[in-house]
């Protein structure tokens, strides 16, 4: 056994582990925490599998923005947690073993019983790369042959805001979004909050600009750059500005819209939803990574910030 094989499923182990763990443990916190280290781990399996786009966007979601909503959602269960315990009863149990045990069974099924090759769609999408003039498989895939489901994403990160939103009482909509922070203003948050974002600022642009080319992208850079700005939130050295700013508004839906106008100008220019004319595949594709970009900032920041809870000082 080669050293690589046994990392490799020392790794899967471990994981299966991790997620068990998550599952069986009865402590709310304990679980979410189980959750983001689960997701750190399979940040390690893309590694492993040369992809490290998608490795980047486990760490970034399902590590990192993931994991700090849930450990926002833990820390509001955390006073009822103490007063209410419910236990499932036994028949709820078996039928949630027997209906996991059924699902795992036909994933199982399905994979060991693919046709050798098993069919894939990489050497047309490969041969049609050059035409978009993106030299980023997941980025030519995610913006030329995925547009929909890439504008589909974009669009849930917005409707999840919305909801998040429309938990504010009445008294405070269009108010601000407010973290609890206790922070010192001269205390190591706020030292680090002084000195990391100019750094995170250029991490996350260079990740969000490669992404055309290189392993990285939008998501990527839009989290780091929600990161910086929560970061500067929380040692209490900014405030979030209030939802009714008509500034944030517009940015809000900017990606969006401006992604379904060139999509729909595909109809008359390329003949076809969501195609790029010859030669102008590239520029479209940035225009709209770029649309995209300050969206998901201010969305994947609001949405960690939660509801509005105050009202902006006149």
């Amino acid at each position: 056994m080669t050293l690589a094989l046994a990392v490799d499923i020392g790794l899967a182990l471990l994981i299966l582990a991790m997620a068990a763990w998550t599952i069986a443990v009865r402590d709310t916190f304990a679980s979410v925490i189980g959750f983001v280290t689960y997701g750190l781990l399979l940040t390690l399996v893309w590694v492993r599998l040369a992809l490290p786009d998608v490795a980047l966007t486990e760490a970034a979601m399902g590590g990192g923005l993931t994991g700090a909503l849930l450990i926002g959602a833990a820390a509001r269960l955390r006073r009822t947690e103490a007063t209410v315990r419910e236990r499932p009863g036994v028949l709820t149990r078996t039928l949630a073993a027997v209906l996991s045990a059924t699902v795992t069974a036909a994933l199982s099924f399905c994979v060991l019983n693919l046709p050798d090759p098993a069919p894939t769609l990489a050497p047309a999408a490969a041969a049609k790369l050059g035409s978009t003039g993106v030299g980023n498989p997941v980025t030519a895939v995610l913006l030329a042959y995925r547009s929909m489901d890439t504008l589909l994403e974009a669009i849930v990160v917005l409707i999840a805001l919305f909801g998040v939103w429309s938990l504010a009482h009445d008294r405070f909509w269009g108010g601000c979004p407010q973290l609890r922070t206790h922070a010192d203003s001269e205390g190591i948050l706020a030292y680090f909050a002084r000195i990391l974002p100019p750094i995170g600022i250029i991490v996350g642009v260079y990740i969000f600009w490669i992404g055309a080319d290189f392993p990285g992208g939008k998501f990527q850079g839009a989290t780091i750059l929600a990161a910086m700005w929560l970061l500067v939130i929380g040692a209490g050295l900014a405030y979030l500005p209030p939802i009714s700013r008509i500034w944030l508004r517009i940015l809000l839906v900017a990606g969006p819209l401006v992604f379904i106008v060139i999509g729909f100008a595909g109809l008359v220019t390329a003949g076809a939803v969501f195609a790029y004319p010859d030669g102008f595949a590239k520029p479209l594709i940035l225009a709209i990574e770029i649309a995209l970009m300050p969206t998901l900032v201010l969305a994947l920041a609001l949405l960690v910030a939660g509801a509005p809870q105050r009202m902006p000082p006149q």
